[in-house]
């Protein structure tokens, strides 16, 4: 019976390519979520593969393990593959476009193995951009997976006219590039309809909670060799960057030393904006924290009484914090310091998780730890309230099954997108960012999105 047909077709498994700046071992922002997507999706019977870097954020630096011109490797059944790229130790629009583009062109010059679909991560947007265009030549359907929305962030952090502009060109040229669109909050969906008047299929999934730490409980031997012992510890976690505002933590301790409190405020984390936060002066109610490994990092932050959220006045749409499925997930209080009118002021209401106070004023921002730490059934009832809304909302595999529903429909549609639909903005974008560098980057040291980070 050799050599004689069954007459039974094997399908091969779908191929999907995600190509993104950040990826695990990176452990905040973006980098979670796209290795875990990538990998659940392997789970689930695809071929993923993914283009993306070398470890580098939040410490805007390669890690020590990682460099070269090209690593291929395997993690969780996905095939990896890490390019060098530009790591800009300045944060201007020039430094940052630069860092993008480099990444951008390698990973339009690398082998795709002729995916069925592509997934672009945005942030970044620049090296997006180019990828889409080798997709569309290649006649490849895309989806683009908005995880921040740099035209708001522009928008919101002050960016001068031109530059908001040139933001909004680039930003609505890839969404309307694209096949479909996944982005992270209904509220992003309807920013991209009416602000960016995109008529490009938009789904919402939503990110989920991917940090364990049910089981981690509070661990005094922890809290004795922090330092806390004691005190009422109001610990931040993440990205110290320009879009968290923290210079009102420091300017909270102050006011906590000030009136004799218990209350500790934990900025733990790294970015660039953690050296002038430094500079602003020591203080015994301020302590900041290196980047914890996985198992410390849960445990550290089990340990603490209250999590904060801290945003720049005036920021109310362009990112929903990644940390708040992770805060949501450990069954202690949450102050959000942020715009009533914002995303974040929305998560943490829906959930239930603790009060917000508004965002640049640290004497608020006391006073709500201080009653927290005073009213301790209070602060039970919204870890609870905080931990059932992760699980009814937050859920990895909903979230795996949304996302696995739009790569389906996009394959299965084909390439619905023009090539002409990716002229024009490109060009724009990229002759203003040109300017600005032959100007010696023009606006000295504002960032290309005023959010200093891709998560």
């Amino acid at each position: 019976m050799a050599g004689r047909s069954t007459g039974v077709t094997q399908r091969r498994a779908p191929r999907v390519l995600f190509i993104g700046i950040n990826y695990a071992p990176e452990p905040t922002g973006i980098a979670p979520y796209t290795a875990g997507m990538a990998q659940a999706l392997a789970g689930r019977g695809w071929h993923v593969g993914v283009i993306t870097t070398h470890p580098h954020y939040p410490w805007w630096k390669v890690q020590d393990g990682f460099g070269g011109w090209k690593r291929v490797e395997q993690q969780e059944g996905v095939d990896v593959t890490r390019l060098s790229h530009y790591v800009p130790h300045r944060h201007t629009m020039v430094d940052r476009a630069l860092s993008e583009v480099t990444f951008g062109v390698r990973a339009d010059l690398s082998p795709w193995r002729h995916p069925d679909a592509v997934v672009l991560v945005s942030p970044a947007m620049i090296s997006s951009r180019l990828a889409a265009a080798r997709a569309a030549l290649s006649g490849i359907p895309t989806i683009v997976w908005v995880q921040d929305i740099y035209t708001l962030g522009a928008r919101e952090t002050g960016a001068v006219s031109r530059r908001a502009e040139t933001i909004a060109a680039l930003e609505r040229g890839l969404v309307r590039s694209a096949d479909r669109v996944v982005v992270i909050h209904d509220r992003f969906r309807r920013v991209l309809r009416e602000e960016l008047s995109v008529d490009t299929p938009v789904d919402v999934v939503r990110n989920w909670s991917h940090v364990t730490t049910d089981d981690a409980g509070r661990d005094r031997a922890l809290r004795r060799e922090l330092g806390w012992g004691d005190d009422v510890v109001v610990l931040h976690a993440g990205n110290i960057g320009a879009k968290q505002g923290l210079e009102n933590v420091v300017l909270a301790s102050r006011e906590a030393e000030r009136r004799g409190s218990r209350v500790r405020f934990v900025l733990l984390g790294d970015g660039n904006q953690r050296p002038a936060l430094e500079a602003m002066g020591a203080c015994s109610r301020l302590q900041f924290l290196d980047p914890l490994p996985d198992g410390l990092f849960e445990r550290a932050l089990a340990s603490a009484d209250i999590l904060l959220v801290n945003e720049l006045p005036g920021l109310t749409e362009m990112a929903v914090p990644s940390k708040l499925t992770t805060y949501f997930a450990t069954g202690l209080p949450v102050i959000g310091a942020v715009d009533s009118s914002s995303i974040t002021h929305d998560e943490i209401s829906a959930a239930g998780a603790g009060p917000c106070v508004p965002a640049g004023d640290p004497g608020a921002l006391v006073d709500a730890a201080e009653r927290l730490a005073t009213d301790p059934a209070a602060a039970r009832m919204f870890g609870e309230s905080a931990r059932m809304f992760r699980d009814r909302h937050l859920d990895v595999e909903a979230a795996v099954t949304a996302f696995e529903g739009s790569l389906t429909r996009a394959i299965a549609s084909g390439r619905r997108a023009p090539v002409s639909a990716l002229a024009g903005s490109m060009g724009r974008g990229l002759g203003t960012i040109a300017r600005h560098a032959s100007a010696g980057a023009g606006g000295g040291d504002r960032p290309l999105t005023g959010r200093h980070r891709h998560p």
